[in-house]
């Protein structure tokens, strides 16, 4: 889908028809000048109320005069189609549990759980933030590889603090007896740290920081309509994980920054941005590296660049990762047609398919001029 584009949206629920279906298409690029509409008090517990907010900029121009509650109905009907009544049910009991976690854990390092960009960021990140342009992030960032983007972040106090936290927070469960959710279903250690207060600050943390990088570098993957995250840390270690199997994220752009501690291992392997249709192909020899981490640094990539991570063999690691993700950009890839713009075996298919027409016609050239095949 290219960025002029735009994803089909279903009839309006209410049956209006304050714009004519051809105009009622969400938009691939959100209006950044529309201010939207709160919707704290319409949202249920399975969305959050900052996604309506979110995508209510990505409305055609005739909808931004609707009243809020049409909106409301016209978007909620666009979301359903990722929630069945069974998921929704699930999310119920999932909000209950996060808040039995919230109301009853008391932190040990309360000034994590709001943004505080001065004490958890070094400078030079503040300041390409800040700057806000190609120029500046590159002057602190190094690609190792197409697609992946390195830079240092946090401060180390930092660090230490969301890694004593996890501590504390692990200490409590197990005092308390209290089973909590996995961070994923592949990692086993870590736990999720939305789940106990950390929601608004890991929020923050994607819309203030990560979206303006992820609009430069990853616009072709929703990374100018990120709206939604999971923030979690792993584990590994002697008895905890000690790698990571093959895979994918769950995201759009994913945000990983080694937090410590002594450890030796635990390398991340990369093997090339897929699509669906194309997650277990082989990997072009291009798209194999690896990455050793440094704590303190951030490495930014894809959710769909395939990747795992080797053995932690001595010491123990924890990393932070928040995958950030895109309603929109989920939506409109269920009308996107042929190959992907930023899959690399549909880039290679794509090549391939040209150079077979080219040669093809050639072909029929020199059989139209000569008579025969020279």
């Amino acid at each position: 889908m290219s960025q002029d584009e735009s994803a089909p949206a279903p009839a309006a629920p209410n049956g209006t028809t304050a714009a004519k279906s051809g105009d009622r298409r969400l938009r691939l690029n959100p209006n950044m000048e529309h201010c939207p509409d709160d919707y704290d008090d319409l949202a249920g517990p399975e969305i959050e109320p900052a996604v309506f907010s979110s995508l209510e900029r990505h409305l055609p121009p005739a909808m931004f005069e609707l009243s809020r509650d049409d909106k409301f109905d016209y978007m909620k009907e666009v979301l359903s189609r990722y929630l069945t009544a069974g998921e929704q049910t699930k999310a119920n009991k999932y909000k209950d549990y996060r808040q039995k976690l919230i109301s009853n854990y008391q932190p040990l390092h309360r000034e994590l759980f709001n943004m505080n960009s001065s004490a958890f960021f070094l400078p030079s990140f503040i300041k390409a933030v800040h700057e806000n342009s190609e120029e500046s992030f590159r002057s602190i960032m190094a690609e190792i590889s197409p697609g992946v983007y390195t830079f240092p972040m946090f401060q180390p106090s930092f660090c230490d603090m969301l890694s004593d936290e996890v501590q504390h927070f692990e200490n409590w469960v197990s005092e308390k007896n209290f089973k909590i959710m996995k961070p994923n279903t592949m990692n086993k250690y870590g736990l999720v740290l939305d789940d106990f207060g950390m929601e608004n600050m890991l929020a923050k943390l994607m819309e203030d920081f990560v979206c303006p990088i992820s609009k430069v570098f990853f616009h072709e993957v929703g990374g100018n309509s990120l709206d939604q995250h999971h923030g979690f840390v792993v584990e590994y270690g002697k008895d905890k994980d000690r790698d990571l199997g093959f895979h994918v994220d769950d995201s759009e752009v994913t945000l990983n920054v080694c937090l410590g501690k002594q450890f030796t291992g635990g390398e991340l392997f990369f093997r090339g941005v897929r699509c669906d249709k194309h997650v277990n192909t082989e990997s072009q020899a291009d798209e194999i590296f690896e990455y050793a981490h440094v704590p303190g640094q951030a490495i930014l990539h894809k959710g769909r660049h395939r990747h795992g991570a080797r053995a932690t063999t001595a010491g123990h690691r924890i990393n932070l990762l928040l995958w950030c993700r895109s309603t929109f950009f989920r939506e409109a890839k269920k009308y996107q047609k042929d190959f992907s713009g930023w899959c690399g075996e549909c880039e290679r298919l794509k090549k391939e398919r040209k150079r077979q027409a080219i040669a093809s016609t050639k072909l029929a050239f020199l059989k139209n001029t000569s008579g025969s095949i020279i």
